[in-house]
């Protein structure tokens, strides 16, 4: 299941100022040998991290990335190549936390895999101003099903009414796949979307705005809570959700 979530910013410091302001998050800084990633807290508890990308047109691009849990790194990116995943990164260690490494599907979406150590990810999720859910927007929903299942032997469950599928553990949804073929726009590539909790839709979209951000979508009620998707200053792409009482 989704175990950690991070924003890959072009300028760390300026993404902490606004996330700081938005959702009340508290910062550590990491020490220089891991590039200052910083991990974003509630009382005192990690709930996402932002790292800065090199500079230049090499860098990847700025984007909020979800890492999937898993017990073994190196086994599942070798079943990633095997179902037709392109590895970006690693496997390789970072430090005493854990083993990390980050594929690209088959249908061009970018994820990460995390093997907890001391690390373990996210220690509050599905409260305010916390991770909340985590979705893939492709074209291709039939062939990232596939590949998603031979990586985890996820269980499938297919919502009515359109293209979408929740991955299941153990009878249990913790993530999306949205055949999102009529609305990804053609310059947006496929890519796995995350959702902070809020207490208030409607409140953080205006206060994204504020803020230097854009609302992309502008919130609506739906069976799951309401919710908005927006965009930080620097570029990336997440949305917030009011969980249902």
């Amino acid at each position: 299941m989704p175990a950690w979530v991070d924003l890959s910013a072009q300028d760390r410091e300026a993404a902490q100022r606004f996330y700081g302001e938005l959702f009340g998050w508290d910062f550590e800084v990491g020490p220089p040998e891991v590039g200052y990633y910083t991990q974003c807290t509630v009382r005192g508890l990690p709930v996402a991290g932002i790292y800065q990308t090199p500079s230049g047109e090499d860098g990847p691009p700025v984007a909020w990335i979800t890492y999937l849990a898993t017990d073994d790194v190196d086994a599942t990116v070798a079943r990633a190549r095997e179902a037709g995943g392109q590895v970006l990164m690693g496997p390789m260690d970072v430090l005493e936390e854990g083993r990390i490494a980050l594929l690209a599907d088959p249908t061009g979406a970018v994820v990460g895999l995390w093997q907890a150590r001391r690390h373990i990810g996210a220690r509050v999720v599905n409260e305010p101003v916390s991770p909340c859910w985590s979705e893939l927007a492709t074209r291709d929903a039939a062939r990232a099903r596939e590949f998603y299942r031979a990586l985890f032997d996820y269980e499938l469950h297919d919502m009515s009414g359109f293209d979408y599928t929740t991955l299941r553990v153990a009878g249990r949804d913790v993530a999306g796949v949205w055949g999102a073929t009529d609305v990804l726009p053609p310059d947006v590539p496929a890519h796995w979307a995350v959702y902070f909790a809020v207490p208030d839709a409607d409140e953080v979209a205006a206060t994204v705005t504020k803020l230097g951000g854009r609302v992309l979508r502008e919130p609506v009620d739906s069976p799951y809570g309401r919710f908005a998707t927006v965009q930080d200053p620097q570029g990336a792409v997440f949305g917030v959700l009011r969980l249902p009482e």
